[in-house]
């Protein structure tokens, strides 16, 4: 599993690297996007959903995680 924690990021969104693991992601590997960010957060989900990959999030605290197989 692919696993990319973007909480620290801090000079620039956080969705940046939300992005380029989705689009470098092997066909049939599984991901982890680990974020904090409300806004980009749902940004990655709305990028997913249009790209017709299904996900599940997962919410602990402050902390969001979207999984899914790509």
């Amino acid at each position: 599993m692919k696993t990319v924690d973007t909480r620290e990021v801090r000079l620039y969104s956080p969705l940046v690297p939300a992005i380029v693991a989705i689009c470098t992601a092997a066909e049939g590997e599984d991901v982890e996007i680990i974020m904090n960010d409300i806004p980009a957060f749902n940004d990655a989900k709305e990028y997913l959903a249009e790209q017709g990959i299904g996900f599940r999030e997962i919410y602990d605290g402050e902390t969001m995680i979207l999984q899914f197989r790509r």
